[in-house]
């Protein structure tokens, strides 16, 4: 005998249809598969991609600035650092104004991944775009931004 569920289906199809963090989500896991797909060749995900570019800057950054603009806690992003270090691309150092503190900065070899990865990422971004549709991927960005 079946008992009726403490939450019925209708809800089920209610938060489906209309929850915007499972849509995002989803779009969210839509994107990083394309862009992971494109960056195989380079055998870099496009979350290290996102990871060497947030490197890309004049001084070298602490790992908290990173972890900030990357929306990471540290934990997470000294995890997600570690691989790239192995490969030789980034250099985690001692920052030298507070020995507490650790700065990051792109190797030279990840500099050269980094340039050769940004074609790649501009062709596959436009591709995206033009599947959105005129003004869409701005409109699409802003509203994204009120999150954060």
């Amino acid at each position: 005998m079946s008992k009726s569920p403490l939450v019925p289906f209708a809800t089920t199809v209610l938060v489906r249809d209309n929850c915007l963090c499972l849509h995002v989500q989803r779009a969210a896991r839509a994107l990083a598969r394309r862009f992971d797909e494109a960056l195989r060749p380079l055998d870099i995900t496009n979350g290290q991609f996102s990871l060497l570019m947030s490197l890309n800057r004049p001084e070298p950054p602490s790992i908290s600035m990173v972890a900030s603009l990357l929306a990471m806690d540290r934990t997470t992003l000294t995890a997600a650092l570690k691989p790239l270090e192995r490969r030789g691309l980034v250099d985690v150092f001692v920052a030298p104004e507070d020995r507490r503190s650790r700065r990051l900065r792109l190797t030279a070899e990840g500099e050269r991944l980094l340039a050769r990865a940004v074609p790649i990422w501009k062709e596959t971004h436009a591709e995206v775009d033009a599947q959105l549709g005129a003004n869409v991927p701005d409109r699409l960005r802003a509203d994204l931004l009120a999150f954060t």
